[in-house]
């Protein structure tokens, strides 16, 4: 079974003891926005760095696997991993946390774009993003298991 966040089931055990609204996504959000700012940063620190540690030795789960290989990052020249690798760097040094992107949304260059832009955002408009695309993330995965 496919795990809606990543090594995070406080989530999904939250929104299944609360009343459902009849839209599992949005029970599932709710629970994400109304969680403490630890939590909340501890959801986003569980995310993998995108072509990062977890994806050369095999740690990633199975979705976030096939998430960054549908977008091309399990096929990165040593070019593209550099930039990837000191993005990453760049990122985390900034904010204190991985960047999160639904990498199913974008390609390498989006993504990348992305990564060099967002870098020089304040961490508060990064905490927002991460868990926006979070959501983003969370919906694909859900849509998958329909």
């Amino acid at each position: 079974m496919t795990a809606l966040f990543e090594h995070s089931p406080w989530v999904e055990e939250r929104a299944d003891a609360a009343p459902s609204s009849g839209d599992r996504h949005a029970d599932l959000m709710a629970v994400v926005y109304a969680a403490t700012r630890e939590e909340q940063l501890a959801l986003i620190r569980a995310h993998p760095e995108l072509a990062g540690k977890a994806a050369i030795d095999g740690t990633l789960t199975q979705a976030s696997a096939a998430e960054q290989a549908s977008a091309g990052l399990d096929r990165l020249t040593p070019e593209e991993f550099a930039r990837f690798h000191a993005l990453n760097d760049a990122y985390r040094a900034a904010h204190a946390m991985p960047f999160i992107i639904c990498v199913r949304l974008t390609d390498k260059a989006g993504i990348l774009a992305a990564m060099a832009a967002r870098a020089g955002n304040d961490t508060e408009t990064e905490i927002a993003t991460a868990l926006a695309e979070i959501g983003k993330i969370t919906r694909l995965r859900l849509e998958d298991m329909a």
